[in-house]
């Protein structure tokens, strides 16, 4: 996908935020105010779901009324039309791909939750670690704008794998729990140990600059670990790490 110049700043400053040591909901709180000027959009909000209660905690938000929030919590969320069809999916989707706007807008939802605070166009996307949906991110223009469009998602699908990363450090630094990395499935899958060390870095979003610095390599050789790291594990996309990683983590 080609991206403008100040849209390639703000993904570049994304990835780099989840590159770092954050806590659950800063992670979410800086995504979320970049993704505000990245999709040039107005509202954001971020939860986790708790599937003990079946219900979404631990918001962070921007540009929302908190009395509105305590409605959505109290009672919206579970008279919510769009979202259990839009937790199913593993990528960020605009709403209007779900359900028409036309269709939304006539909803008691619509109409004395999303309405009451500006909140119109509506875009979605949820991280999940091993089956769990570990936060999410809910975007939204006001009625003065445009819908967002495919193209918007895909740009959220870029730093996805990404955000589940940091998301799921976060929470392992809260818990002590160690997360999965290709230092430790290496020999599984024939990864060298400098290319388990590249392959690591990739997944946290440093960029090429980054992990040559870090590791002491030029740029050549670290294409030739990326080609390498990609053949051994039968992926093909950068975006792709994260993911398998994952699905690693779900067999252990």
């Amino acid at each position: 996908m080609n991206l403008t110049e100040d849209e390639s700043t703000l993904v570049f400053s994304i990835m780099h935020d989840l590159s770092g040591e954050f806590d659950h909901s800063e992670v979410r709180q800086r995504v979320g105010q970049k993704l505000l000027d990245l999709l040039k959009a107005d509202h954001f909000a971020s939860y986790v779901w708790d599937d003990a209660s079946q219900e979404f905690v631990s918001c962070v938000q921007l540009n929302m009324s908190d009395d509105n929030l305590r409605s959505y919590e109290g009672y919206f969320q579970f008279h919510d039309p769009i979202t259990p069809i839009l937790q199913k999916r593993r990528k960020a989707t605009p709403v209007s791909e779900v359900m028409r706007h036309d269709r939304l807008v006539r909803t008691e939802f619509f109409n004395d939750f999303l309405k009451q605070d500006g909140l119109c166009y509506w875009l979605n996307y949820f991280a999940f670690d091993r089956g769990d949906n570990i936060g999410d991110l809910r975007i939204w223009r006001g009625a003065n704008r445009e819908d967002f469009t495919q193209r918007n998602a895909q740009i959220v699908d870029t730093i996805g794998p990404s955000l589940v990363n940091a998301l799921i450090r976060a929470r392992n630094n809260t818990t002590n729990a160690p997360s999965l990395r290709f230092s430790q499935i290496a020999p599984d899958i024939g990864l060298t140990v400098r290319e388990a060390e590249v392959a690591d870095l990739l997944v946290t979003g440093q960029t090429d600059d980054e992990i040559c610095g870090k590791l002491g390599f030029s740029k050549p050789t670290l294409r030739t670990h990326i080609a390498s790291i990609f053949r051994k594990s039968g992926l093909n996309r950068r975006s792709q790490l994260a993911l398998f990683l994952a699905e690693q983590n779900h067999h252990l």
